[in-house]
C-alpha cells in the first residue's frame, strides 16, 4: 500500500499531528488518518507509539498494580515479624515479592491506537495512561532530529586508530584525499575527514592542511610586451585550432620554477594532460640554450619518434628561455620533432595544469629556496613523489600509473620516475633535506 500513496516519504509535520490528535480524539482507526494525510497506516501507527505522553497510575485509593487484587486472598506475602491481619489486595508491598503478581494494564495502549485519547472512561481510570499531544509529539521528534545530525558518527577506539592513520600521513604532505585513496578501509568521505579535523577530533590542525591556508592577493596585471615575428603560426588561438582539428592530440604544458634571489639554477617542467604526469629537469641557469640542451637529451633516450609521440605539442609561455622555437621544434638531423605554442601575454590560465603542479613542487622548495644544490636525481625524486599522489580528477589513480598507460614503460623509464609506496609519499621539505 505505501509504495501508492503519493508523498509517503515526507516528515510529518506540525499541522499532520495536530489532525492525528483530533482524530484519535475522536476515536478515529489509523486507516482513516493515513487516508487523509496520504501516509502508510504504519506510519501513523509508529508516530502515536514513539512520541506518546505516559501519565503514572493514580494510587489514591488503592496503591496495589496487580491485576489479581479483586479475587486475591492472600496473607501476609510481605514476610512481616509480625503477620498482618490484612488481606494484601488492600496495599502495595506484595506486588515485587508475589509470585503470582501481574501487573495490571489497559488493553487499549497494548493494541491500537495504543493512548487514551478517545476512551470515554479516562476520567475515572486509575490504571497507567497514554496521551498523544500534538505540540509535545513535535518538540520530541525537533529534539531527536536535531540531536541525530550533531556529534560524530565513531566510537573512541575508532577515532583513535583513525588518528594513528591519518595524522603521520599528513605530517609527510600527503593530502587527506590522498590518504583516502590509499587507505580504503577508512571507508569514509573526504568532508567528513575535514569535519574531523575542523571540530579538533585528530591531532592534525587545519594549519597542516595546506588546502586550508589562504592565497595572497594577485599582482596588478602589467602592460603586455610587444608581439614579434616568432610568435606567427605559435600563437594560443593557433593552438585552439590544432586541438579542435585533432582532439586526441598529447598536449604538453611547459614552465619554469626559479628560486631564491642569488639562485642560478631552475627547474623546467613539463605537465602532461592526459595522463598528468609533471616531469621535472634542473637547469644551469635560465637561457634558451639551456632548455634545448634538455630536449635534446630527451631526444636522445626516448629516440626521435618516440619523443614526437611523447611530445606532439606543447605550449608554454612567452618567457626568455623559449624565445627560440626553431631550435626546440627541429631534432637531430633537422627533423621536425614537436610544435610549439605560446599562452597569450599574462594569461597563466590557459595552462592550468602546470600551475597546479608548481603547487606540489612548492610544498617541497617553499619560495625563497635556492635550487643550487639541487641535482637531477633529486628532481626526479621529486617528481616521483608528485607523480605517486593520486588524483580525484583521474577517479583516484595515480599520474604515474596514468604514464605507464598512455606514454608506455619506455617513455617513463626514459623520464627516469619510479613508483613510491602509498605511505611513503612525502610532499614536505623534508624530502630533499
Amino acid at each position: 500500500m505505501s509504495n501508492l500513496i503519493p508523498g509517503n516519504q515526507k516528515h510529518l509535520t506540525q499541522e499532520d499531528r495536530v489532525f492525528i490528535e483530533n482524530s484519535l480524539n475522536q476515536s478515529m482507526p489509523f486507516k482513516e488518518i493515513a487516508k487523509y494525510l496520504c501516509k502508510d497506516p504504519s506510519t501513523i501507527s509508529k508516530e502515536v507509539r514513539k512520541h506518546r505522553s505516559f501519565r503514572e497510575r493514580n494510587s489514591f485509593n488503592s496503591p496495589n498494580q496487580c491485576a489479581k487484587r479483586g479475587t486475591c486472598r492472600l496473607r501476609n506475602v510481605c514476610g512481616r515479624p509480625d503477620p498482618c491481619k490484612k488481606e494484601c489486595r488492600g496495599c502495595a508491598a506484595c506486588n515485587g515479592r508475589c509470585g503470582q503478581f501481574e501487573k495490571e494494564s489497559c488493553p487499549t495502549v497494548l493494541k491500537a491506537p495504543h493512548v487514551c485519547n478517545g476512551c470515554h472512561g479516562k476520567a475515572q481510570c486509575r490504571m497507567e495512561k497514554y496521551f498523544y499531544k500534538a505540540l509535545a509529539a513535535d518538540r520530541q521528534y525537533r529534539t531527536i532530529l536535531s540531536e541525530s545530525r550533531t556529534g560524530l558518527n565513531i566510537t573512541e577506539g575508532a577515532l583513535a586508530e583513525l588518528d594513528d592513520l591519518v595524522t603521520p600521513l599528513v605530517n609527510k604532505g600527503q593530502s587527506l584525499y590522498q590518504i583516502l585513496e590509499s587507505h580504503p578501509e577508512i571507508g569514509r568521505s573526504v568532508k567528513t575527514l575535514y569535519n574531523y579535523v575542523e571540530s579538533g577530533a585528530l591531532s592534525t590542525r587545519n594549519i597542516d592542511l595546506r588546502r586550508k591556508v589562504g592565497y595572497k592577493p594577485r599582482k596588478q596585471r602589467r602592460e603586455p610586451p610587444k608581439d614579434t615575428g616568432m610568435y606567427k603560426g605559435r600563437t594560443y588561438a593557433d593552438f585552439q585550432e590544432l586541438v579542435a582539428r585533432h582532439p586526441g592530440t598529447e598536449v604538453v604544458e611547459m614552465d619554469t620554477v626559479v628560486g631564491c634571489a642569488g639562485s642560478r639554477k631552475v627547474l623546467l617542467t613539463m605537465y602532461f594532460r592526459n595522463s598528468k604526469c609533471l616531469l621535472i629537469r634542473t637547469l644551469p641557469d635560465r637561457t634558451a640554450a639551456s632548455v634545448g640542451k634538455v630536449f635534446g637529451t630527451l631526444e636522445k633516450r626516448l629516440t626521435t619518434p618516440g619523443f614526437c609521440r611523447a611530445f606532439p605539442a606543447i605550449l608554454t609561455d612567452r618567457g626568455t628561455e623559449f624565445s627560440d622555437p626553431d631550435s626546440l621544434e627541429a631534432g637531430s638531423g633537422g627533423i621536425v620533432r614537436t610544435s610549439i605554442y605560446y599562452c597569450d601575454p599574462m594569461a597563466s590560465w590557459q595552462k592550468p595544469g602546470i600551475e597546479k603542479g608548481h603547487e606540489y613542487i612548492r610544498y617541497v622548495l617553499p619560495k625563497g629556496t635556492s635550487f643550487d644544490s639541487l641535482t637531477q636525481w633529486d628532481a626526479n625524486r621529486l617528481a616521483s613523489h608528485i607523480n605517486s599522489t593520486p588524483r580525484a580528477s583521474l577517479g583516484g589513480n595515480t599520474p604515474y600509473r596514468m604514464a605507464l598507460l598512455l606514454l608506455g614503460p619506455d617513455a617513463v623509464m626514459a623520464f627516469g620516475l619510479r613508483e613510491i609506496g602509498p605511505d611513503d609519499v612525502t610532499l614536505t621539505p623534508s624530502l630533499l633535506k
